[in-house]
């Protein structure tokens, strides 16, 4: 017999290494002699889009696309230590960096061009699409390429950002470790064999606080990465470790989900922009990949009446816990 069941699983979670950990990262902005603009940071790009959001953020500031901006990382000779890509940390706090760099090189540039265009003053210049100008004379312009070549060095600026963070207090439990928080909610629909102890999942929604959707495509790729990571935590991946030894040490026995067990994700994109972040944009790499499996093992607990306390819930361990509360029933019959 197969039943269905729903379940919801809700999470916060703190960005960042947090409880008083130093969370720092630092960013170079330049301009290049092609009017381009070089980044520099040491953020690695581990499939979550940071090249992409990272430099959108750059192209923000300068009124530039993004093929403008020259994103260079994971080269430790060249770039300023940007912290890890872990803990959701890198769109706050390496964005956060980034932003505060070219704000300082936008400045420079303007002040070159204000002597450039024979100005007395950087009020109203505008910087875009890769030139600079009054607003009331656009016509009165120059190149960032132009710029460049009338330097003899050139412009480059470095910035620091270090994300809020206090230690736990050990007496009373108290203090703010993390700053800021991110929320995501999850609700599933399983469908359950009783006969096999197979459970699979027939539909799933994803909320996720994002504070600002930098790129809204990178977001939903996120949640459908998150989900799956997710799901293959609560039914599938056994690392089966007897005497200090993993046994499933192959993708032969360790299972993980493939799109055949993946559901279509309803995708909901919250945002609530947060006052410290980069244009309001918050980290979201591991808090789409929470909720999901406490909605799923809420959902089994709806379809079986059986609360699993042990993940991942293969079949041989559902399927045993159900026997053994029919066997509970019936002797509580007798």
């Amino acid at each position: 017999m197969k039943k269905r069941g729903i379940g919801i699983g809700s999470i916060f979670y703190g960005t960042g290494y947090g409880n008083g950990f130093p969370d720092v990262s630092k960013a170079v902005a330049q301009l290049k002699s092609d009017g381009k603009i070089a980044i520099y940071v040491g953020a690695t790009e581990v499939g979550q889009g940071a090249k992409t959001a990272l430099s959108q953020i750059a192209a923000e500031v300068l009124g530039l696309s993004v093929d403008d901006i020259v994103f260079i990382n994971e080269d430790t000779s060249i770039t300023p230590d940007s912290g890890t890509a872990a803990a959701s940390r890198q769109t706050y706090n390496t964005g956060n960096a980034i932003k505060l760099a070219c704000e300082k090189l936008k400045r420079d540039i303007l002040e070159v061009a204000k002597d450039y265009l024979g100005l007395n003053s950087i009020v109203g210049l505008t910087l875009k699409n890769g030139y600079v100008y009054p607003k009331t004379l656009p016509e009165k312009r120059v190149s960032l390429g132009e710029i460049s070549e009338s330097l003899e060095s050139s412009l480059k600026e470095e910035a620091v950002f270090t994300a809020q963070t206090t230690e736990m207090d050990e007496e009373t439990g108290q203090g703010a470790p993390y700053w800021p928080y991110t929320f995501s909610a999850c609700g599933v629909e399983v469908e359950v064999d009783t006969e096999t102890g197979r459970v699979e999942i027939i539909r799933a929604v994803l909320a996720q606080d994002v504070g600002r959707a930098i790129n809204p495509e990178l977001i939903e790729g996120q949640i459908d990465g998150g989900f799956a990571m997710g799901a293959g935590y609560a039914l599938y991946e056994d690392l089966k470790i007897e005497k200090g030894k993993i046994k499933n040490n192959s993708f032969t026995n360790y299972l993980i989900p493939t799109s055949l067990d993946m559901p279509d994700i309803e995708k909901v994109i919250i945002e609530d922009p947060e006052s410290t972040a980069p244009y309001g944009a918050k980290g979201i790499g591991e808090p789409v990949m929470i909720p999901v499996a406490p909605a799923i093992l809420n959902a089994i607990y709806d379809a079986v009446g059986v609360r699993m306390t042990e993940i991942p819930v293969t079949p041989e361990k559902l399927l045993k816990a159900i026997k053994e509360k029919e066997m509970t029933y019936n002797e509580g019959k007798n």
